[in-house]
């Protein structure tokens, strides 16, 4: 069972609760893949998803995740909330609480916010992604696609390629990967990679043959223009040209190796239209595992609050 009301991040997270909720999500799995999905475990509760950035991929996997259970989900428009007037994170969310919400998917430009909001509230909040810090669901997925591939992450080499500074998929694959037993390797322009990602457990390379090198899966990561403040590498065609993960690449990964990635993908910059496309991509797979994910996710909570 899990430990605390929220889902923050998986730096605070045990080995054993990422297992529970992996294990939890490959049930929830069929139930994504059925033909009826109307399983009443949330029934009468309600989430609110509450993204402060642009989304498709993750606030509609909050959704399904929520209708798939039982539950209702209510999108707070945040362009046309009070939060134009000026209320703080705080104060949106004690009012959300004083409606007698169970649960809050939240996205925020900062990070700390949902920290911050699940301070100052009963509801369990989940995080969708805060600034450049965490996006522990998106972890999630990403461990549940390869146990399925693998049937277990104990001993797995990933390696990650792409904007690893900017990226808050990275920490959290990196957190949850080498508390499972993966080796995880990264590689990027030296402008993109942060200081103490060392630090963290990660293996720098020093190529894209090195960081490939007997790799079981390869990771390629969004370029985050939206969150550069500019000059950390020449173009994007020079960025694709030296640092983007390409076909003749995957002859250094192990046979059989698989590629992820987080969406959505710059199609030539982070990786080929071939590799994305290929039989060795995972990446609309990763799209099943997410709501699978966040079916778990929730019924977890749920069953902490209710214990």
């Amino acid at each position: 069972m899990l430990r605390k009301k929220d889902l923050l991040g998986l730096k605070d997270t045990s080995a054993e609760e990422i297992i529970e909720i992996l294990d939890t999500a490959d049930g929830m799995r069929k139930i994504v893949e059925s033909d009826r999905k109307d399983e009443n475990w949330l029934f009468g509760k309600t989430l609110i998803t509450l993204f402060y950035e642009n989304s498709t991929r993750t606030r509609t996997s909050f959704a399904l995740a929520a209708n798939y259970l039982g539950a209702r989900e209510i999108n707070m428009g945040v362009a046309t909330s009070s939060v134009q007037k000026g209320e703080t994170l705080k104060d949106t969310g004690m009012t959300l609480d004083a409606m007698h919400i169970d649960f809050i998917a939240i996205r925020h430009q900062m990070a700390g916010a949902p920290a911050l909001l699940a301070k100052n509230v009963s509801a369990s909040v989940v995080n969708g992604g805060d600034g450049m810090n965490e996006h522990p669901t998106q972890a999630l997925l990403d461990f549940l696609t390869l146990r399925r591939h693998f049937g277990t992450l104990s001993g797995l080499k990933v390696a990650i390629l792409g904007d690893i500074k900017h990226s808050r998929v990275a920490k959290s694959n990196l957190y949850g990967l080498t508390k499972l037993g993966s080796e995880v390797t990264m590689y990027c322009p030296g402008t993109l990679m942060p200081r103490d990602i060392e630090k963290m457990g990660a293996k720098i390379a020093k190529s894209r043959e090195e960081a490939v090198e007997g790799a079981d899966a390869v990771m390629g990561l969004r370029i985050q223009l939206e969150r550069q403040t500019g000059g950390l590498f020449p173009s994007l065609s020079e960025y694709s040209a030296y640092y983007g993960m390409k076909d003749e690449l995957m002859k250094y990964a192990k046979p059989g190796a698989i590629i992820l990635h987080p969406g959505p993908v710059n199609r030539g910059v982070e990786l080929t239209p071939s590799l994305i496309d290929g039989e060795d991509s995972r990446i609309l797979d990763q799209v099943t595992s997410g709501v699978a994910v966040r079916m778990a996710v929730l019924k977890l909570l749920d069953e902490y609050r209710h214990r």
